[in-house]
């Protein structure tokens, strides 16, 4: 009967150990995983997005701002039917959730999962962009989504938009990528029949071929050189997750190592003595 209780309890022992292990190595990998700069300064942009109430300020000045001057383009003569050309993505939907998820597994962007979260048609408006886009039709402006999510996203995209009631949400006003990353090609197919008057967006290339694919010293010059056209016919929305700002420090380099991001985010930095 001793041996039998000394048995159990050794039993009891290694399997208590054994998920002990288990849960430690679990804690190891989760750690590892969050362990770089760039998925921690993903994770930790999203914290922003989600949580502060600045963010939700800097939304509702944007679209105030493009409200005033939609006022006034309204007044003046045109030509051609008038034209919004927004971009989606952080722009007017907020994919945050898609970020934490992400970071949380430690993983990067991938077509696959990205395609699998627009196909819930889960990302909520920001603050501001709904009422400003029902605002443009009723003073008869077409709001056009140029965006870049391909053919595999636009029926989860159709549906996102239609979920939360967005104008103009069809086949001719969704305008997804069907081949290169640059929307130059697509606001000039638009312009044949419309007069844009307002672009939106919060990647520098969603406003002109002058941020396609530039270094970061072109892409500060040209905002330097045009910053009369933004809060005015360029209108910016806060995204410190992702975009060009990133590529272009990595001078557009898809084969990088972790090891080599995390170098070169270290070396793009200034600290003090």
């Amino acid at each position: 009967m001793l041996k039998r209780t000394f048995l159990i309890a050794a039993i009891a022992f290694v399997g208590l150990t054994a998920c002990k292990s288990q849960q430690t190595i679990t804690t190891n990998q989760s750690k590892n995983a969050l362990d770089n700069i760039e998925v921690n300064g993903k994770l930790y942009a999203a914290v922003f997005q989600q949580n502060a109430a600045e963010y939700q300020a800097l939304c509702a000045q944007a679209f105030n701002i493009a409200t005033l001057q939609l006022d006034l383009i309204v007044k003046e003569k045109h030509n051609k039917p008038l034209a919004i050309v927004t971009d989606i993505d952080e722009t007017f939907l907020d994919n945050s959730p898609y970020a934490v998820e992400m970071a949380r597994k430690g993983k990067s962007y991938s077509q696959k999962t990205w395609t699998e979260w627009t196909a819930k048609a889960d990302a909520k408006p920001v603050l501001g962009s709904l009422e400003f886009f029902n605002y443009a039709k009723s003073k008869g402006v077409e709001v056009f989504y140029i965006t870049n999510r391909n053919q595999d996203d636009k029926a989860g995209t159709m549906e996102n938009l239609k979920k939360y009631n967005f104008p103009f949400a069809d086949e001719t006003h969704l305008i997804v990528r069907t081949s290169e990353s640059s929307k130059e090609a697509r606001r000039q197919k638009l312009s044949e029949t419309h007069e844009i008057v307002m672009l939106m967006g919060d990647n520098l290339s969603d406003f002109s071929t002058l941020f396609d694919k530039k270094t970061q010293e072109e892409r500060l010059q040209n905002v330097k050189d045009n910053k009369n056209l933004f809060g005015k016919k360029f209108i910016v929305l806060p995204n410190t997750g992702y975009g060009d700002w990133e590529a272009a420090l990595f001078q557009y380099r898809k084969d990088l190592t972790k090891e080599e991001k995390d170098a070169i985010y270290n070396k793009s930095v200034k600290g003090f003595k």
